[in-house]
């Protein structure tokens, strides 16, 4: 199964994935945001569905979901502003968040609505790999979505070649096994986590999450690696500039 995040990953360079929460800071920020990472340079973009308990995200990311729900931001309102987003929009897009509210929605519900938009992928950190396998993955493949999964330093190699072998996109490397936005630039030990995941030659491209928030940080992560994702960086960003300065944001890591 290909589709834009395959076509994406065999482009000869490293890929700039950027995640922000829909409906931050600003409700009906979302379209624009997209619309403007895409201009500037981006190779793909996270689009982060705010949710009441993000565990595995940092204060910077939490507090942004906190302001989207206080905006209004639902899942529906999302898939209402985006609903039209491919015919301004090329680049891969994929929904990142918490099983919880694709579950409200009705999991294949939410993989049509995702179908039809023109979404590529999810990551949901908390749905694993194996209730994925057996409840989930048929309905991911019916509607053409690669479900992205994360590993971390503390994964185990046996693990990750499970993770491999049912991944058809890349893999989400967590540089860190804290949460997001808690540490900036890569000591020895993250150096040695990244050579090691290189070193198994996994059929899926790797792209780091966690501590990438300018040039240096980026060079360092995908040393290795196929690319690499900013989000508390971005969302940071975003608080202080506003969507409009987007521009700016792209010249600092590239």
């Amino acid at each position: 199964m290909s589709n834009r995040i395959n076509t994406k990953l065999k482009e000869d360079k490293k890929l700039l994935s950027i995640y922000f929460t829909a409906g931050y800071p600003s409700l009906n920020d979302t379209v624009q945001i997209i619309e403007d990472l895409e201009k500037n340079g981006v190779d793909m973009i996270e689009i982060g569905l705010p949710f009441s308990d993000p565990l595995a995200d940092g204060p910077t990311i939490q507090e942004s979901s906190t302001a989207a729900l206080h905006n209004g931001m639902t899942t529906e309102i999302l898939f209402q502003q985006i609903k039209d987003i491919r015919k301004s929009v090329s680049i891969p897009l994929i929904i990142m968040g918490y099983f919880n509210p694709v579950l409200q929605y009705g999991v294949e519900a939410f993989c049509q609505k995702c179908q039809e938009i023109g979404i590529d992928g999810l990551i949901l950190p908390d749905l694993p790999l194996d209730v994925y396998q057996e409840e989930y993955e048929a309905l991911f493949k019916k509607y053409g979505l690669i479900n992205v999964f994360l590993i971390t330093p503390q994964t185990s190699n046996e693990r990750i070649a499970e993770i491999d072998k049912a991944s058809n996109g890349f893999i989400y490397m967590v540089s860190t096994a804290s949460v997001t936005g808690s540490k900036s630039g890569f000591g020895k030990e993250q150096e040695n986590y990244f050579e090691r995941i290189a070193a198994m030659n996994l059929k899926n491209p790797q792209i780091v999450g966690f501590g990438i928030k300018d040039k240096e940080t980026f060079t360092q992560a995908t040393k290795t690696a196929k690319g690499a994702i900013i989000g508390s960086a971005f969302i940071k960003f975003l608080t202080s500039s506003g969507p409009k300065s987007i521009s700016q944001f792209g010249k600092k890591i590239r």
